[in-house]
């Protein structure tokens, strides 16, 4: 399974960005889908996930300023970004729980390459 994330950039503080994840590869179904984020010095956090069924969860610092969905048919997944600050700034990744094939297991660690976002105040 392979996982390309995309759209990141250069922007100013209040301004947007959407980024776009890709799925490809032998994927039987998605369970789950979600966006982290890397700021230097710090840990990976979650930023957003959606599941299968389309129930979303946020971290508390975006709630109300990103918005994260996704396209069944493309594997594609989303992330809305406004009103983004300097503390936004970061490498975001994406993640994926992916089921191969009918009655394979889940395997949730599936991550793409990460794309940089840089929020200048």
């Amino acid at each position: 399974v392979q996982l390309q994330a995309s759209g990141g950039g250069l922007v100013q503080a209040g301004g947007s960005l959407k980024l776009s994840c890709a799925a490809s590869g032998s994927i039987f179904s998605i369970e789950r889908m979600g966006w982290y984020r890397q700021a230097p010095g710090k840990q990976r956090e979650m930023v957003a996930t959606i599941a299968s069924g389309g129930s979303t969860n946020y971290a508390d610092s975006v709630k109300g300023r990103f918005t994260i969905s996704k396209d069944n048919a493309k594997n594609t997944m989303y992330l809305q970004m406004n009103s983004l600050k300097p503390e936004d700034t970061g490498v975001y990744y994406c993640n994926a729980a992916v089921r191969r094939y009918r009655y394979s297991e889940v395997v949730p660690d599936n991550w793409g390459q990460g794309t940089l976002v840089t929020v200048s105040s």
